[in-house]
């Protein structure tokens, strides 16, 4: 995902930050990590707050395998699919991530 793209998909939080990061990138806002793209796609930050709204909208949390094998759940879960195609529904997930980034602190 290219930068202008990234930017246009967070336009309701304002300005974003990108920075290269584990060999993607890193969003941040307001000087908070709000979100990660991997291989192309995008994970949004999530908290114990929001993720039951993610998991009913059919989100998916990212995880990967850590030592002798066991899944290592991260905070980021990714976006449902139909707010990609409507930027008032992107906007509230977008902002239930800053949310949780708010709460992280």
């Amino acid at each position: 995902m290219n930068n202008t793209d990234i930017e246009e998909m967070f336009s309701a939080l304002g300005p974003v930050t990108i920075k290269r990061m584990f060999g993607g990138k890193g969003i941040y806002h307001m000087g908070r990590i709000i979100a990660i793209e991997l291989r192309d796609e995008m994970m949004l930050k999530v908290d114990a707050v929001s993720a039951p709204e993610f998991e009913a909208a059919g989100a998916r949390r990212w995880a990967y395998e850590g030592k002798k094998g066991k899944a290592v759940n991260m905070p980021y879960w990714s976006i449902p699919e139909d707010a990609y195609d409507d930027p008032d529904i992107m906007a509230h997930w977008v902002r239930l991530a800053y949310e949780a980034a708010l709460r992280a602190e």
